[in-house]
């Protein structure tokens, strides 16, 4: 952990962190906090809780992400990952085991932040993070569906007047951002103009009254823990998952960086505490950031903006927020979706490696299949991991001469010797071939782990029973460490230390 991360901030990064652009900011948080509010009550019926549940959530890890985290701009919230994890603890167990489970859930993150996981994130591969992002972008259209389906054929006229506008204003002023001004718009058609369609107050009862901090009502004992622990890990996990690719996906759309570790442990507090307040775990959001970052917010007011005035929303405007028509949100969130979208790698399948094409296809069939995220990184992490030891392992290569004499072969060894390419190693010898001397050439080899180290120890001692002196040469300063470390060809009783291990 950095020392500077204690130091108190300057003016200057409090300026570029919350201030650099207000006007902007304030009225991206807007349009984030109108898209917020449908998705948190539906988020709540996947849960099963009510939708104050999810709404509170969505306030709550909002505004304290804005002071914690490490990503500026970045939207948190109650998200349908986190919701589709805690399904089965609140049927059994009720909605209060959920809130002890948030909070347990927070406690998680937040170790994982200082035990610095993020560096994990290492390994997810480009193909990866392209599926995880087209994934998306199809499930976020896809929870559009029911509204679209059985609905008055008024609805998607207003969608496409909303799509129009979203699109075209831009081309007359860039100072408002253009889905504000579709939701603004639609809402006023369709109240003045008496069009009866499905509202946000359909979709499930709006709170009028601020959270109440308390602690979760149950016992607490090892039964508890017992029952939340499995779940809070679930959540934990996928929560960090989602969040450190959705930072990681910002950072790209910004062209800038951000604090990973500090983003962990900011989920982490937002979590612990929103428990506290009746609510469920979230994490990073990308559609809403999208919208965010796409309306002009790119500063953490932007996202504290999105979490007070969602509450103001609820609280005093109320009865207005209620009449909000869905068709104007589903503008937006088809609006995200095909921004979202990485239309450049459909076109790139042509030109990119195959295995790479395979690995975000599969990620994405995975993910838009389960509905799980976490499931889909994971099958294309294996894979990357899978098609680069097969592509180290083609490379590498073993030469072999025989003196004048006839009496010493000389093998020269190149490439990587690790677990995937150590059988490789061990068949690229003659065993039975006639010779004094053998000199095994390791120049321009590297061995990365035991396994390499084991193999050529057996591969030594092997000669040696053949009655063949053998000679290593050229090992460089890392590889000779490891084999000087773990190998045991050059020690007395080899066989049997080698048979011991």
């Amino acid at each position: 952990m950095h020392v500077a991360e204690f130091h108190m901030p300057s003016l200057a990064s409090i300026r570029r962190d919350w201030f650099a652009s207000p006007r902007a900011d304030i009225l991206a948080g807007i349009v984030v906090a109108l898209a917020l509010i449908p998705e948190a009550i539906g988020f709540s019926v996947i849960a099963g809780v009510d939708p104050r549940v999810g709404l509170y959530a969505s306030f709550s890890i909002a505004v304290i992400i804005a002071f914690t985290g490490g990503r500026p701009g970045m939207i948190s919230a109650a998200t349908a990952s986190v919701a589709v994890v805690i399904i089965p603890l609140v049927r059994e167990h009720g909605v209060e085991y959920l809130f002890a489970a948030t909070v347990l859930m927070g406690v998680l993150q937040l170790v994982a932040g200082l035990l610095r996981l993020d560096l994990l994130m290492q390994y997810v591969s480009r193909s990866v993070i392209t599926g995880f992002v087209n994934a998306l972008a199809i499930m976020i259209f896809l929870a559009q569906m029911p509204q679209l389906v059985h609905v008055p054929p008024v609805t998607y006229a207003l969608i496409a007047a909303g799509l129009a506008i979203i699109y075209l204003f831009p081309y007359l002023t860039k100072a408002i951002p253009s889905p504000l001004v579709a939701i603004v718009v639609l809402t006023i058609v369709t109240i003045y103009g008496g069009i009866h369609v499905n509202t946000v107050g359909d979709m499930g009862k709006l709170p009028t009254s601020l959270p109440v901090f308390a602690l979760p009502n149950v016992p607490f004992n090892l039964d508890t823990l017992r029952i939340i622990l499995p779940y809070s890990l679930t959540m934990a996990a996928v929560g960090l998952l989602e969040s450190m690719l959705t930072a990681q996906i910002v950072d790209d759309f910004t062209d800038t960086s951000s604090n990973k570790a500090r983003e962990m442990r900011g989920q982490g507090i937002a979590n612990f505490v929103t428990g506290f307040f009746g609510a469920m775990g979230g994490c990073a959001m990308i559609g809403q950031s999208v919208i965010n970052v796409k309306s002009g917010g790119s500063t953490r007011l932007s996202t504290l903006i999105a979490g007070v005035f969602l509450l103001f929303l609820l609280v005093v405007l109320n009865p207005l927020v209620a009449r909000i028509p869905m068709p104007s949100l589903v503008a937006v969130m088809i609006m995200v979706s095909i921004g979202t979208f990485s239309w450049r790698s459909v076109k790139d399948v042509r030109h990119h490696p195959w295995q790479s094409s395979l690995v975000m296809a599969a990620t994405v069939v995975i993910v838009v299949w389960s509905d799980n995220l976490a499931a889909g990184v994971v099958v294309g992490v294996v894979l990357s991991g899978l098609f680069f030891a097969s592509k180290v392992r083609r490379m590498f290569t073993v030469s072999s001469d025989i003196s004048e004499d006839g009496r010493t072969r000389t093998y020269r060894v190149s490439g990587e010797i690790f677990f995937a390419s150590a059988e490789r190693f061990a068949d690229a010898f003659d065993f039975k071939e006639v010779l004094d001397d053998v000199v095994i050439d390791l120049t321009d080899a590297h061995f990365w782990d035991i396994t390499g180290v084991g193999t050529l120890d057996k591969t030594v001692i092997r000669f040696r029973r053949e009655g063949t002196a053998v000679e290593v040469v050229g090992l460089n300063e890392a590889s000779a460490a490891m084999v000087e470390r773990f190998g045991v060809h050059d020690k007395p009783d080899a066989e049997k230390l080698l048979a011991a291990h």
